[in-house]
């Protein structure tokens, strides 16, 4: 199965807005902290998606947005590609989420949360203003990762991510 998807980091003040995935019982994501997005619809562009999925999540609309790499998720049978995104430029007023809680985070501090041990490699690219990239990240059934492929290089993905979660 493929799934396509984006993702979303709004950034305001030197903080990620991150999402608590806590609301939804059966949710792959369950209690790890993401960004802001969701599936493609029928019909729509990636930036289409990133727009929509940010406003009915969050309350706030895009004026723009950065886009940042692809990540490729292998876990199973399933394989989402996935369009990372980032944003500075947006308005609206911010409203509660049906999928958890929003919370607004220091940047630093997204390494100590329960996040997906894949996201810390992606974190360390957007923190080092990398110029676009692909990762490809290969997790086992029990959400272990298992393999990091950045630009089509294997990565030690515990030292490339630079910071553990233990």
């Amino acid at each position: 199965m493929f799934l396509n998807t984006t993702l979303c980091y709004l950034l305001r003040d030197g903080k990620y807005l991150m999402l608590h995935r806590t609301r939804k019982e059966k949710d792959i994501n369950k209690d790890k902290w993401i960004g802001v997005g969701g599936k493609m619809e029928a019909g729509e562009s990636p930036e289409d998606c990133v727009r929509r999925e940010v406003l009915e999540e969050t309350g706030y609309a895009l004026l723009s947005q950065r886009f940042r790499g692809i990540v490729t998720f292998v876990y199973g049978e399933i394989t989402e590609y996935m369009y990372l995104y980032t944003s500075e430029d947006f308005s609206g007023t911010e409203r509660d989420c049906d999928e958890g809680e929003l919370v607004w985070l220091p940047k630093d501090a997204v390494y100590e949360l329960p996040v997906w041990e894949g996201d810390k490699i992606f974190f360390r690219l957007l923190e080092e203003e990398a110029p676009f990239f692909s990762l490809k990240l290969v997790y086992d059934e029990a959400g272990k990762l298992l393999q990091a492929i950045l630009d089509g290089k294997e990565q030690a993905a515990a030292a490339f991510a630079g910071r553990s979660n233990d």
